[in-house]
């Protein structure tokens, strides 16, 4: 067995889900291994990981609507505003997805569905650089 890690810096540009598929599968190539688990972990509080489509766009424009509905910004229940008004739903919505994802390695990629892509999804209004470690376990 044999080990791997880097860490990749992930710009966004505001709300929304911002694919780097070809920058892990560009990393995991690299690495030789055929067979492995790679791990994925966002560093930060107020965004998230997702595997999501990346063939029809509308499903990021509906997913993007779904978290505004769900999680408003400026709703004067919060009590946590010290950092601006999309703060506190960026922590809702980084709630209710993840920050950490597993993707099997098998012949030396990753095993994705055909229509599927690792994303950011930056729940604040902001840009921001998101940092996402990798670790790669494997042969």
């Amino acid at each position: 067995m044999r080990q791997a890690s880097t860490q990749l810096s992930i710009a966004t540009r505001g709300k929304g889900l911002f694919e780097f598929t070809a920058q892990v599968e560009s990393w995991v190539a690299g690495q030789g291994m055929e067979t492995g688990l790679l791990t994925l972990f966002l560093q930060h509080t107020s965004a998230s990981l997702t595997i999501q489509e990346n063939a029809d766009p509308d499903v990021i424009a509906d997913l993007n609507d779904f978290f505004e509905r769900i999680a408003p910004e400026n709703d004067r229940r919060y009590r946590h505003t010290m950092e601006g008004p999309d703060d506190m739903p960026a922590h809702i919505r980084a709630a209710l997805t993840m920050t950490q994802l597993s993707i099997p390695i098998h012949r030396g990629r990753l095993t994705l569905g055909t229509w599927q892509g690792i994303y950011v999804f930056e729940h604040r209004s902001r840009p921001h650089r998101r940092s996402v470690a990798l670790h790669l376990i494997g042969e």
